[in-house]
């Protein structure tokens, strides 16, 4: 299987996180983007800051190679001005696709009408603009019967408001890869996590990000029915080596 075309390289640490200077992040990300020409990866997942230098260095490189970033990362918990902002300006910058964290704090307050409202006018602005829009839900936060809840509600309020056409652009996704957990529980994606997902998903389709450390886990989640796999070790898995990161 060419697991290559599934995945999403991800390079989401701030020079802060990662004790390097925002040049030396830039050159991190540019070395992630050549590893996707070279290998045939079909995503590079950056951060909002680099979007429009990646996006210039991939068409100085003639390469196809897709543009991900991120809104409202890590927390979610950003006003919906404050998401819509951020994705007016990556879509500005270039961005191919974008993966927004949904507000699954206000989820747990009970607070649906906050977290539909956000869901709408987000993708709402994505499609507009052609781009593929992807919702975190962080499953390590989640029950299993939130995970069920909550994808399945995302599958409803799409269906309702956008065209049949639309759907196959709008992804559940599990993790960011940030949310700490406690008593050494997964932080990213299981496959008990995305079974219920996909099971919830309806006519959506399905990205699992973090924890998919080896080949065969990423084999094993594309047969499942997954459409894409978020990974820090894109090139690991590629290798059929098991990844040393655990995004």
């Amino acid at each position: 299987m060419n697991i290559a075309q599934y995945l999403d390289s991800t390079y989401l640490k701030t020079p802060e996180q990662s004790g390097v200077s925002n040049e030396e992040t830039l050159q991190k990300n540019i070395s992630l983007a050549q590893e996707a020409i070279d290998n045939g990866i079909f995503a590079v997942m950056i951060r909002p800051d680099y979007v429009s230098d990646i996006k210039k260095y991939l068409k100085d490189k003639n390469s196809n190679v897709v543009v991900g970033t991120v809104i409202g990362f890590h927390e979610g918990t950003y006003s919906l001005q404050e998401k819509l902002t951020e994705a007016s300006k990556a879509i500005n910058d270039g961005a191919d696709e974008l993966d927004f964290v949904i507000n699954f704090k206000a989820y747990l307050k009970g607070d649906l009408s906050l977290v539909e409202e956000e869901f709408v006018r987000c993708t709402s602005l994505c499609l507009q603009h052609h781009k593929v829009v992807k919702w975190i839900i962080e499953i390590a936060a989640l029950t299993n019967e939130q995970i069920a809840d909550i994808t399945k509600s995302i599958s409803t309020w799409a269906e309702k408001k956008f065209s049949d056409n639309d759907l196959s652009h709008i992804f559940v996704k599990s993790s960011t890869g940030f949310y700490e957990t406690i008593g050494g529980k997964p932080n990213g994606a299981t496959f008990e996590g995305i079974k219920i997902m996909l099971d919830n998903a309806g006519r959506l389709p399905v990205k699992a990000a973090g924890g998919v450390r080896t080949p065969e886990d990423a084999e094993k989640m594309i047969n499942m029915g997954v459409r894409r796999i978020g990974t820090s070790s894109a090139l690991a898995l590629i290798k059929n080596h098991t990844a040393s990161d655990t995004y």
